[in-house]
């Protein structure tokens, strides 16, 4: 009898245990940021479910991991994240992670052709090039690659290769998750285009140079960036110079980011023009599942529209 009641402890415990996910024993992709977790989330729906390593709020720029998120990551089937110049956190746990249970983003031979450099020269006119000494380099290429639906793309054919090797069983499933993702991908892409073909001249200033993939391919004009690494704040010589073209330049828009709503902001905006936006690079409100790439294209798309219009 004592024997029976401990053993049904004991299953109780893994039970309570496995139902938090924290631990979760079953099968799971785990990826390090949400956005990523959107689209592997798209290709393993019905398959095995999909964790985050980043909890909400917090950035990738200066993220420790936990002794239970090293765990998740051992325990996962497949870690999903972009490279160790975005996730430096990483890098130690992931190099212990054997080549088929992992997709790294910014080495796919499909991604690499389509990064861009770290400061996207294209639209980022020499006033924002000053050497504030505030910029610490990072790294050569803008690594914000979930911004990008061609780079989406191309991560989530990558995650359904590797899944498919990993569960064979789950073939068909996982070719139509994939076929799904892409569709949905390009009628948002068509559409979204479209939504914001009236605002793609006015000029804006964003907090934190992170948008170079999503401006890029919708034709969005932004003026420039406070800061390159949002954990450090703008030297001065940079705010004076946002400030005079805020004032001449007749920006529309300065956005601020959820995790990030510095008072510099409000400082330079202040006794001008310029309306006040907010942007989530990382879609923290919106839940992991099938269609949640799409929505956070579109969440971003309508965060732009609210202060540009």
């Amino acid at each position: 009898m004592i024997q029976k009641k401990s053993v049904k402890r004991m299953f109780l415990a893994t039970a309570i245990l496995s139902s938090t996910a924290v631990f979760s024993t079953q099968a799971a992709v785990v990826a390090s940021v949400r956005p990523l977790g959107f689209i592997a989330s798209a290709i393993a729906d019905g398959v095995m479910p999909t964790e985050v390593l980043l909890p909400d709020g917090a950035s990738p720029h200066d993220f420790a991991l936990r002794p239970s998120d090293i765990s998740r990551m051992r325990s996962a089937d497949l870690v999903v994240w972009v490279g160790p110049e975005m996730e430096a956190f990483m890098t130690k746990s992931a190099a212990q992670l054997p080549p088929n249970r992992q997709v790294e983003i910014a080495t796919l031979p499909t991604v690499k052709p389509l990064l861009l450099k770290g400061t996207d020269d294209e639209h980022d006119h020499d006033h924002a090039h000053e050497n504030d000494g505030d910029e610490h380099q990072h790294g050569e290429y803008n690594m914000h690659v979930w911004l990008s639906p061609e780079i989406a793309r191309q991560t989530a054919i990558a995650i359904h290769n590797q899944l498919v090797q990993l569960v064979p069983q789950k073939k068909q499933q996982l070719d139509a998750n994939l076929s799904h993702f892409e569709d949905g991908l390009t009628k948002a892409d068509k559409n979204l285009g479209s939504i914001l073909q009236p605002v793609q001249g006015k000029g804006y200033f964003v907090f934190h140079d992170a948008y170079g993939y999503f401006e890029k391919h919708f034709g969005l004009a932004p003026l420039g960036h406070f800061t390159i690494n949002p954990e450090i704040q703008p030297g001065a010589q940079r705010l004076h110079l946002i400030r005079t073209q805020l004032v001449e330049q007749k920006a529309t828009c300065v956005f601020a980011e959820p995790q990030f709503r510095p008072a510099v902001i409000t400082a330079v905006a202040q006794g001008t023009k310029v309306r006040m936006g907010t942007l989530d690079p990382l879609g923290s409100s919106i839940a992991l599942g099938a269609d949640s790439y799409v929505n956070f294209l579109s969440q971003l798309t309508n965060q732009y529209l609210s202060c540009l219009k």
